[in-house]
């Protein structure tokens, strides 16, 4: 059975850890918004394949599809644009540690808008403590004197969509039992097509495309924000959301290693260790890590 979602596992860490690498590369010829819309055109092609091939089928509710745009917004369209934003203006090793906050904005929106869970000492150490390593990851070293603060704040802002996102799909959309390729696939084709009019207006900077360039929009779409939604659902089913959740721990470690073999980015000394102040302030909120009792 481990060995079914070890390979599924393996893979989705990868191409999410992999998807700052193809943002920066895709940004040489699409404007932020051209990369959000080309990951969800592109995503929700191959999810609608899959879908044909899997010969899943389900009817509308008007319900559902306000919900699946609300989810796409949150997943999809607003961190899109906002991550690509911010890549113009930092490296994408940053992103990527930024991006690790999810789990503790996600424990926060459960607490403080869905009101599902009480605040445990062990959950405000952990929230607190992750956002001490962003605070040392973007200040320590003069870091924070590098970086457009409007690219900071966009990264945190599309982290919390994230945050947003799951709750309000664990409380409106999951409670449903609909399939999950049915799922994915809406609610990725209402992106890219809430997506299509900015596109249209300003969505290509340059129409002088590398090779390196259009593989990586290619599997930013493709594997990023199509097929990894299968691996995340494969995953969920056969080893549970909790541990699938973990995969949050892998992805930074892959965007550290990709930025600096492949773009070549600098790695201060107070990144790795904010980066890891992160992981463990999310790993102790999401009850990962238990503190010693007293």
């Amino acid at each position: 059975m481990k060995k079914n979602w070890l390979l599924s596992y393996l893979a989705l860490g990868a191409t999410w850890g992999a998807s700052f690498l193809f943002i920066e590369k895709s940004l040489t010829f699409l404007t932020p918004v051209g990369v959000a819309f080309s990951r969800c055109f592109l995503g929700s092609i191959s999810l609608w394949i899959i879908l044909v091939l899997r010969k899943i089928s389900i009817k509308w509710d008007l319900i559902l599809v306000l919900q699946l745009w609300i989810m796409g917004l949150l997943l999809n369209v607003f961190p899109g644009v906002l991550f690509a934003y911010a890549q113009e203006r930092v490296s994408s090793i940053l992103a990527g540690i930024i991006n690790a906050l999810t789990p503790i904005m996600s424990v926060i929106m459960i607490m403080l808008v869905f009101r599902n869970e009480k605040l445990k000492f062990e959950r405000l150490f952990g929230i607190v403590l992750g956002f001490v390593g962003v605070f040392i990851t973007l200040v320590a070293g003069n870091s924070i004197g590098e970086y457009s603060l409007s690219a900071v704040l966009a990264l945190i802002l599309a982290v919390l969509c994230y945050g947003i996102s799951y709750p309000f799909s664990s409380k409106f959309i999951t409670p449903r039992g609909i399939p999950s390729e049915f799922l994915a696939t809406t609610q990725v084709s209402l992106s890219a097509i809430t997506l299509l009019p900015f596109f249209i207006f300003d969505g290509i900077h340059s129409y002088a495309i590398s090779t390196g360039a259009a593989i990586s929009i290619f599997s930013l779409g493709v594997l990023g924000t199509g097929i990894a939604y299968i691996w995340n659902f494969r995953i969920i089913q056969l080893a549970g959301a909790a541990f699938a959740s973990t995969v949050t721990y892998l992805t930074p470690l892959v965007a550290v290693v990709l930025g600096l073999v492949f773009l070549g980015e600098p790695l201060t000394w107070n990144e790795p260790l904010g980066g890891l102040i992160v992981l463990v302030g999310s790993a102790i909120t999401q009850g990962r890590i238990r503190l010693a009792k007293r």
